[in-house]
C-alpha cells in the first residue's frame, strides 16, 4: 500500500481510487540530470510534465496526460548535517524511510502529520500537515528546497537563496517546477508521551482552547451520529520509553483501527440504516490508552482502510462554530456517515499557499469510505467551511478555484507572478492547476 498504485498499459490510479489517468510517456529518473534531460525532453515534445509521489492525494493534481516522472530512484538521504542540524533527502524518499533512518541516526522530524507513505515531495508540495500548539507543517519545517524548473536548470532556494522562491515552492503544488531534494530542520530524537481517551463532543468543544494550549499536540475525532470523541495527546516526555506492547497495538490499531473498521465500513455501504448504531459501537470501543515512545510511532498509524477525504483549514477561533454546525447538519440530513471526523491545529506560518498561511488553523477532516457515494456530505460540509473562509487541503477533494484562493489567500498574487516568471509556458500544467491557480 501507499506505493504508487499503477495499473496496466500505463494507467495510474490514486490510493484512495478515484483518480485514474494514462500519460503519454513514464520517465523514472534516477538523476537530477536525467529529471532534468526528460523535462528539457518534454518541452520539444510539446507534452506536459509532473512528478507523482506514492498517490496520497484525493486530488488529481499529479495526474497528467503529458510526460509523468516517477521518483523511485530519487531516493535516500545524501546528507546529515550534525552541527545546523539539517538532513537532505530526496525527494522520492518516502516519509517512513526518512523516520526510521533519522531515529537510527539519533535524530527526528519536530512535527509529522499521520500517514508516512507519502514520499517527502508529494506531503510538503501539498501543504500535509499533523497537529502542534507551535510546531507547524512538514513544509514550515524545511530549510532549503532544490528544484528543476521549466527550462531544464537546477535552482535552489533558501532564506538566504532566492528567498522569493523559497516563500512559494515549500507548498508548490508542482507548479513551480519539480522538486528533487528537500533540506528539513531536524532536532536530537526525543520521546512523546501520548494519551488517548474517549471524551464527550459537548466536553471537548467547551475545553478546545484549553485542551489545545496546554498540550503540545492536541487532536480529537469526533464520530457522527453520536456525541462522543476520542482525543490525543502528545506531549514531550524524560522518558522511560513504554512502547505499545505488541498484542495491545495489534488490536487497537490492527484489528480495530483496521480489520473490524473495514469490516464496519463493508456493512454500512451494504446497509446505510445500521451506520448510527456502528458509530456508537465503534465510538464507545476504543478504551483511554497512555504510552510513550519515539515521534513517528506516536505521530502516526497505519491506514489500510481505503477512504475518500476533504479537509479544510479554518481560522483557529472558528472551529467551535464550524464543528456545531457540522453536527447539526449531519443530524438533520438523512447522511449516513461511518468515518470519523478528525480535528486538529497549525500554528500560523509564512509560506505563500500553505493552509496556515498568516493564520492560526484548525482543521476539519471529513471522510468516507471508498465507494460510498460521498459528494453530498461533502458538498454540505463544504458549504460550512467556506463560510468560514476555509482553505482546503491541496491533496484532499474541493471544488474552489483561483478566485476563491484570490480572496483566501493574502499572498495568493505572489504566487500566481512567481509561476508566470519560472513557467511562462505553463509545463507543468495540468487540469488541476488551471482550476486552482487559473489561466
Amino acid at each position: 500500500m501507499g506505493s504508487t498504485a499503477s495499473g496496466k498499459s500505463g494507467t495510474w490510479r490514486n490510493w484512495g481510487g478515484n483518480v485514474t489517468v494514462r500519460p503519454a510517456r513514464e520517465v523514472t529518473p534516477a538523476s537530477v540530470d536525467e529529471l532534468a534531460a526528460a523535462v528539457r525532453q518534454a518541452a520539444e515534445d510539446g507534452l506536459k510534465v509532473k512528478a507523482v509521489g506514492s498517490g496520497h492525494s484525493f486530488t488529481s493534481i499529479a495526474a497528467t496526460d503529458g510526460v509523468s516522472i516517477r521518483p523511485q530512484l530519487l531516493t535516500g538521504i545524501r546528507d546529515i548535517d550534525h552541527q545546523a542540524m539539517t538532513v537532505t533527502v530526496e525527494s522520492g524518499t518516502p516519509l517512513k524511510r526518512l523516520n526510521m533512518a533519522l531515529a537510527r541516526e539519533g535524530l527526528s522530524l519536530t512535527n509529522m502529520g499521520d500517514i508516512m507513505e507519502q514520499t517527502v515531495s508529494g506531503a510538503t508540495s501539498t501543504g500535509t500537515h499533523g497537529t502542534g500548539r507551535e510546531s507547524a507543517s512538514l513544509a514550515a519545517q524545511i530549510k532549503a528546497l532544490e528544484l528543476v524548473t521549466a527550462d531544464g536548470s537546477v535552482l535552489t532556494c533558501s532564506e538566504k537563496d532566492n528567498p522569493e522562491v523559497f516563500a512559494a515552492a515549500r507548498v508548490g503544488l508542482g507548479a513551480l517546477g519539480i522538486v528533487t531534494a528537500i533540506t528539513f530542520a531536524v532536532e536530537p530524537l526525543f520521546l512523546l508521551a501520548a494519551r488517548e481517551e474517549p471524551m464527550p463532543l459537548d466536553r471537548v468543544l467547551a475545553e478546545f482552547d484549553q485542551l489545545r494550549t496546554e498540550n503540545e499536540h492536541f487532536e480529537f475525532y469526533w464520530f457522527p451520529h453520536t456525541g462522543n470523541t476520542n482525543t490525543k495527546r502528545n506531549n514531550r516526555s524524560a522518558g522511560p520509553a513504554q512502547p505499545v506492547s505488541q498484542l495491545a497495538g495489534w488490536f487497537e490499531d490492527e484489528f480495530l483501527s483496521n480489520g473490524v473498521f473495514h469490516a464496519a465500513q463493508l456493512l454500512g455501504r451494504a446497509a446505510p440504516a445500521v451506520v448510527p448504531t456502528i458509530a456508537r459501537i465503534s465510538s464507545t470501543a476504543l478504551s483511554a490508552r497512555s504510552y510513550t515512545d519515539i515521534p513517528y510511532k506516536v505521530f502516526t498509524s497505519p491506514r489500510r482502510v481505503r477512504f475518500v477525504e476533504m479537509e479544510y483549514a479554518v481560522p483557529r477561533e472558528a472551529l467551535v462554530d464550524t464543528l456545531r454546525e457540522l453536527k447539526a447538519m449531519v443530524d438533520r440530513s438523512g447522511l449516513r456517515v461511518n468515518f470519523p471526523v478528525e480535528v486538529r491545529t497549525a500554528p500560523a506560518d509564512d509560506i505563500a499557499l500553505s493552509t496556515a498561511s498568516a493564520r492560526d488553523s484548525a482543521y476539519v477532516a471529513v471522510h468516507m469510505f471508498r465507494g460510498t457515494p460521498y459528494q453530498a456530505y461533502f458538498t454540505a460540509a463544504e458549504r460550512i467551511f467556506t463560510a468560514h473562509e476555509g482553505r482546503p487541503h491541496w491533496g484532499k477533494v474541493h471544488t474552489r478555484d483561483a478566485e476563491y484562493f484570490a480572496e483566501v489567500y493574502p499572498r495568493f498574487g505572489e504566487f500566481t507572478a512567481l509561476r508566470d516568471r519560472l513557467d511562462p509556458d505553463r509545463l507543468f500544467q495540468n487540469d488541476y492547476l488551471r482550476r486552482v491557480l487559473g489561466q
